[in-house]
């Protein structure tokens, strides 16, 4: 008895190393890759502007800086900013010093104040620039120019990179002398935007060209898929 069932439990082992031995079929597939390039002209600009005061004293330095700051806030809005499109992004008050022979000297104290401004009417830019420095801004930096529709010239763009990973795998399915049967997968890159230079200006700027003249150029909105296919 023991020997038949020693000789059943060896033709089922048997078995289950044949159907482990037999080869899966695997699915032929391509893997491309797809690009989509948007380019639009901008219509809205972010610029960071700020007013910078010293003193000997805290309090003073402080003042100061919010003194022109205030200026600064109310040159904007009669420019045609709204409240809402004003935030503050740096508010800070440090001691500085001076450093001579090993020794550190207190000098005294620097109060900066920036906020940014979001500009939604491109016409008005130059002139935002200007009376923000001829009302006391110290400087002027962080220029960038974006899209108000910026999640649509997005998913245009991704259409586009899609159209182009499915050109790309009929043409090597052509290839291959065969075609693409169903889409298996596809995964989108992080959109990518075109490098824009910032642009920087402050009161010797101003002085030297009262009316500040703006390029905006375009805005170029790139998206990346993979698409896996099967083949038939």
């Amino acid at each position: 008895m023991r020997r038949m069932l020693l000789m059943v439990g060896l033709v089922v082992l048997a078995a289950a190393s044949s159907r482990a031995q037999t080869p899966v079929p695997v699915e032929p597939v391509v893997v491309v890759h797809g690009d989509g390039v948007v380019r639009r002209a901008p219509d809205r600009a972010l610029v960071r502007i700020g007013a910078e005061s010293r003193s000997r004293v805290p309090k003073e330095a402080q003042a100061a800086s919010a003194a022109a700051m205030t200026a600064v806030q109310e040159k904007l809005l009669a420019a045609g900013l709204s409240r809402d499109a004003l935030r503050t992004v740096v508010l800070s008050l440090q001691q500085e010093f001076d450093y001579a022979d090993g020794k550190q000297t207190p000098r005294g104290y620097v109060a900066r104040h920036v906020i940014e401004a979001r500009v939604d009417d491109l016409a008005i830019l130059g002139d935002v620039l200007d009376a923000s420095v001829g009302a006391g801004a110290t400087s002027v930096h962080g220029l960038e120019f974006g899209l108000k529709q910026r999640a649509a010239v997005e998913r245009e763009a991704l259409t586009l990179a899609v159209a182009d990973a499915l050109a790309r795998a009929d043409a090597a399915a052509g290839g291959a002398r065969r075609a693409v049967d169903r889409i298996l997968r596809i995964e989108e890159g992080a959109p990518v935007s075109a490098f824009r230079p910032q642009a920087m200006m402050d009161r010797q700027m101003v002085s030297a060209a009262p009316a500040t003249p703006v390029v905006e150029g375009e805005i170029e909105i790139r998206a990346q898929v993979t698409v896996t296919a099967s083949l038939k």
